[in-house]
């Protein structure tokens, strides 16, 4: 395979360069990995490509059908230049000031930590060089990115500049690598586009605080009502509890919780716009901001499921369960006690994993068909089917393995250990509230509205027509 033209072998001279002037010479400072990923995207999509390098000779392998040579002479044969270079090594771009005025400068620079300079990369960039137009763009990608082409995590390419002609010209070369262009506006919106690719997981951290809350304040909550009430009222010692039966106690209620959470703020959303009549307001920011991580609670949700599937598997297999089952039946064999065959426990306990295995079932359906590559190849409404109507179906059936699991207990008073209920009742709160809401909706009247809204119908605009119709 061939490494690349070796950059001794070639002369930049005009004569080369007008060899095809249907193709548009770009330039390339910097020879490392996104400098050489951005140059074969480039020369893919029909461009030439030329690169500056401190070693135009010793500067590695380039792509094939590259050139390289120094700063100031790759820089002449280009309009545009993208510095793909760290701001400690822009100060030899003063010198080159006469070569870069009027040129387009796309900074793709990004720094270790925010705040780390008293100004942004671009903004340095452009005052050191005040002739030439500076674009930030492209630093929100990776080299990998631009290997492999555009993916649903990395598709869109965020810009800002204060020249409108600059901007367009990056925006042309964004769209030909088959990018999804989004214009930031002014050069003062840099600092904003740098700090993009030092933030984690900023889409997850709202469902992550959410599940730490809930597990931390259920997980505490059973200690007490099964370890401490038990050791204060009965002198017992069942820590042993904590880490298998309490955690797997916790895990189907937290993720009862969430899931239940991902289809409340579509409920709320739903009375609002049947509330004002119109779908063309805006919902509350915290709104925007619950229905926008939607995704992530879903899968936090199935994850707690997955760990509650596999705790309840290893439960029967401990030593100390094994052991009691062992002794209970020995016991009842030395008795000779035989026990009668409850037939209503037998429906309550197969009903009650029958809803449970059907519910985790939907669930690894659910997170599925979230999956990009999936959810890609299915269209809009067929999406919505699995994520809507089977995601509601879902949030019934583990709605109903968690009743069946409590059956009659409630009605008992040794359940409410302090006076207080326990955490599957405590759990059952918000996915029967979202259940019930939903019913509602669905009735015909309700329903038919909304459909009519969200069409575009506005109840002011229908209200004002027959006023006027009255009038006249």
């Amino acid at each position: 395979m061939s490494t690349g033209v070796k950059p001794e072998s070639v002369s930049l001279c005009p004569l080369n360069m007008a060899a095809a002037p249907e193709q548009p010479v770009l330039c390339i400072f910097g020879t490392g990995d996104f400098g050489r990923s951005l140059g074969q995207r480039l020369l893919q999509s029909g461009y030439r490509v030329v690169y500056g390098s401190r070693r135009p000779h010793s500067c590695g392998p380039l792509p094939p059908g590259t050139q390289a040579t120094s700063h100031e002479a790759a820089a002449q044969f280009a309009k545009l230049v993208f510095l793909c270079i760290h701001r400690e090594n822009y100060d030899f771009l003063e010198t080159l000031a006469p070569q870069l005025k009027g040129k387009v400068l796309v900074d793709v620079s990004n720094n270790l930590k925010k705040n780390l300079y008293p100004e942004a990369n671009a903004e340095y960039l452009q005052r050191l060089i005040p002739g030439a137009h500076v674009v930030k763009a492209f630093n929100t990608l990776s080299a990998w990115a631009l290997q492999n082409g555009p993916s649903d995590a990395n598709r869109q390419v965020y810009l800002c500049g204060n020249s409108a002609e600059a901007k367009q010209s990056v925006a042309e070369i964004a769209a030909k690598l088959g990018f999804t262009v989004l214009d930031r506006g002014s050069l003062s919106a840099a600092r904003e586009l740098e700090d993009f690719p030092l933030q984690l997981f900023p889409e997850w951290r709202l469902p992550l605080r959410l599940a730490v809350g809930l597990t931390a304040f259920f997980f505490f909550y059973e200690v007490i009502r099964g370890i401490v009430y038990t050791y204060v009222d009965q002198k017992k010692d069942n820590s042993f509890r904590i880490m298998v039966s309490i955690a797997n106690k916790v895990f189907p209620i937290v993720s009862l919780i969430m899931l239940a959470l991902c289809y409340l703020p579509g409920i709320i959303a739903a009375f609002l716009q049947l509330y004002r009549g119109t779908k063309y307001k805006r919902f509350p920011d915290w709104l925007d901001q619950w229905m926008l991580c939607r995704k992530q609670l879903g899968l936090l949700a199935l994850a707690f499921a997955s760990l509650h599937v596999l705790y309840t598997l290893i439960i029967p297999i401990r030593y100390y369960v094994r052991y009691r089952i062992s002794a209970s039946t020995i016991s009842k064999i030395t008795e000779n006690k035989t026990s009668v065959f409850d037939t209503t426990s037998a429906w309550r306990g197969d009903s009650y994993y029958s809803m449970g295995i059907l519910g985790f079932g939907f669930y690894i359906l659910l997170g599925i068909s979230s999956l990009p590559s999936v959810s890609n190849a299915l269209s809009w409404r067929e999406f919505s089917f699995i994520q809507s109507k089977l995601g509601y179906l879902t949030l019934l059936f583990c709605t109903l393995h968690t009743y069946l699991y409590g059956w009659d207990r409630f009605l008992y008073p040794s359940t409410y250990k302090w006076y207080t209920p326990t955490g599957y009742m405590l759990s059952l709160i918000v996915p029967t509230v979202v259940l019930v809401l939903k019913l509602l909706l669905m009735l015909p009247c309700l329903d038919r509205t909304l459909t009519r809204i969200r069409r575009g119908w506005e109840k002011s605009s229908s209200e004002n027509a027959i006023e006027k119709a009255l009038l006249t």
